[in-house]
């Protein structure tokens, strides 16, 4: 028997009455929530610029510019997650207990993560060091680029980035050598036995005051350090800026054999080993 037209003419229409407000309410509901989140989200970069713009005028420091913007951020993206699900009508209270409970067991399954931010607060707070000193955290040494809520990214000596935890950062020894005007640049010079030390102490002081960027104040340092059974072992010891620690470096070995070199000196030699070693190091 089929089914009388009437009938399902009735239904149609009870079924769009009943359900076609509903979804055209929450179709009405979703746009709304994408253009509350895409407009927050423009505002929220509108604000975080904002506050950076403000706090390079005030001259604050870099490092601290970043964590003030990168945790104003994150504040305002939870706000703005949490206003949508107001919008579609959901309880923020009972969300916020959710979010607490769900921060407790994500706290005790990422406790090194948390560990990690709050070093990063730690680190601002007391500011061992800053963007663009360079030093040794966590094992790895080059220069800092940004110190984040959870790491600290370093870019080392062969342009490598290391991205290293703000935990394992303040839980190790920190080496700052820029905390200082100026580094000193430790080499060595072997001699054989038989050679006048003095001799090639006065022949190497004026060349190592020539390399370029060697600091006057404090002076170079040439002195005997040590005896063994090579010979005499003479310290040599310049200073520079950090910036340029490793051209001064290479600079003081070039000098070291250009005086050797002038002098006529005989390479360092074992008897007993008969084997000719370096003359710096």
């Amino acid at each position: 028997m089929e089914p009388d037209i009437r009938t399902i003419e009735r239904e149609v229409t009870s079924f769009s009455d009943r359900y076609l407000p509903v979804a055209v309410d929450f179709g009405l509901k979703v746009l709304g929530a994408l253009a509350l989140y895409m407009v927050g989200r423009w505002l929220i970069g509108i604000g975080v610029r904002a506050l950076e713009r403000v706090l390079t005028a005030r001259n604050f420091d870099a490092t601290l510019q970043r964590y003030i913007a990168n945790i104003l951020n994150v504040t305002l993206n939870i706000v703005l997650v949490v206003a949508i699900l107001g919008y579609f009508g959901i309880e923020t209270t009972s969300f916020a207990a959710l979010l607490a409970g769900v921060g407790l067991a994500i706290g005790a399954a990422w406790s090194g993560l948390l560990g990690n931010f709050a070093a990063g607060a730690f680190l601002i707070i007391f500011r061992p060091y800053k963007v663009g000193d360079y030093v040794v955290a966590g094992d790895v040494e080059g220069t800092v680029t940004e110190i984040g809520l959870f790491n600290t990214v370093i870019t080392t000596p062969d342009n490598v980035q290391a991205i290293v935890g703000n935990g394992k950062v303040s839980g190790e020894v920190i080496r700052n050598f820029s905390a200082h005007a100026h580094r000193r640049v430790d080499r060595t010079m072997q001699l054989a036995h038989g050679v006048d030390p003095l001799g090639v102490i006065a022949a190497l002081r004026p060349r190592l005051a020539a390399i370029p960027n060697v600091l006057t104040e404090p002076a170079p340092t040439i002195e005997i350090l040590d005896f063994n059974e090579l010979g005499t072992v003479l310290a040599v010891r310049p200073h520079c800026h950090t910036d340029h620690y490793w051209q001064v470096w290479f600079d003081t070995n070039r000098a070291i054999v250009e005086t050797a070199g002038a002098l006529g000196l005989p390479p360092p030699f074992n008897v007993e080993r008969e084997e000719t070693f370096p003359r710096a190091a």
